[in-house]
């Protein structure tokens, strides 16, 4: 007779799937907490960065006493379009309006084409002295703006410059920091395109226009973006450079005409602010997806 021996049974182990597939759970409630955590922080601060605009569009309806009221009031208690008939009516408002817009147009268009034609220099024709000059452009972004504001004004003022359009446009025509811009973004453009495009007999003229312009979309609406605010928003130049009233850009106006001689008028103030801010919020809303892309691939190569 013989006996069969038997192993004693072992208790049942969990498989590696089965506490996988219950970790689940616990993982999908982690990953709804964290992005309700992630969005509660993105809308605190959208609102933090949006908050003083809306405040400035509301307050522009206020009366200039009820701007003044301590603590300040959130929604006017009556709405006035006193600020915005005094803004049109007591200043030269489409004068200052053109001179703005035209100066902003001028350096845009100039930096668009200027600093493309410089980022191609430097990143696809060989000559003599390129990385001298690159090194010049990036200590020219590197120097502060008001290092050279009084060497300008003196060079302008001899050319007997001043108190003209030429005086707001030709500085700024070219951007150290723009030539940056494009020459970092057309490293990402393949050289072979460019030797091909020359094989063919194409001019480096017809090689910068028909194929490398089409091809920097996104950083030239980055630089559009960038040049236009800059020119817009320009206070001190404009400030020293303009001397007549028909010279004068919206920020100068506006600075200017919104003092009084005890006190300063912000209802006058937070209107015009306004007016200044729409012309920007149009482009960047226009051109907003070709500058995020630019931003983001400017440095790839």
């Amino acid at each position: 007779m013989t006996t069969q021996v038997t192993s004693p049974r072992r208790p049942p182990t969990a498989s590696p799937a089965s506490g996988a597939g219950s970790d689940r759970p616990v993982r999908r409630r982690r990953d709804r907490v964290a992005a309700v955590v992630l969005h509660l922080v993105l809308v605190a601060g959208l609102l933090v960065m949006v908050g003083p605009f809306l405040w400035m569009l509301v307050s522009s309806f206020k009366s200039e006493s009820e701007i003044r009221l301590l603590p300040p009031t959130w929604w006017p208690e009556r709405l006035t379009l006193e600020n915005y008939r005094e803004l049109f009516g007591r200043l030269d408002f489409p004068t200052y309006f053109f001179n703005s817009a035209l100066v902003a147009v001028l350096v845009t268009i100039g930096n668009v084409v200027l600093c493309s034609a410089v980022g191609y220099a430097l990143t696809k024709l060989r000559f003599p002295g390129r990385r001298a000059l690159f090194g010049l452009v990036l200590g020219a972004v590197m120097v502060p703006s008001m290092v050279t504001f009084v060497p300008l004004f003196v060079l302008i003022a001899n050319l007997g410059l001043s108190n003209t359009y030429a005086a707001l446009v030709l500085p700024f025509l070219a951007w150290a920091l723009g030539a940056f811009l494009m020459r970092q973004f057309m490293l990402s453009i393949p050289d072979e395109l460019i030797e091909s495009a020359r094989v063919d007999g194409a001019g480096e003229l017809r090689i910068f226009v028909r194929i490398v312009l089409p091809l920097c979309r996104p950083a030239l609406a980055a630089l559009a973006i960038l040049g236009f605010l800059a020119s817009w928003n320009n206070f001190i130049w404009p400030l020293v450079v303009a001397t007549t009233e028909d010279k004068y850009t919206l920020p100068v106006a506006l600075a200017l005409y919104s003092v009084g001689q005890n006190q300063t008028n912000f209802g006058l103030l937070l209107a015009g602010s306004v007016v200044v801010v729409l012309p920007v919020l149009i482009v960047f809303v226009v051109l907003q997806r070709h500058f995020v892309r630019g931003i983001a691939t400017t440095g790839l190569k």
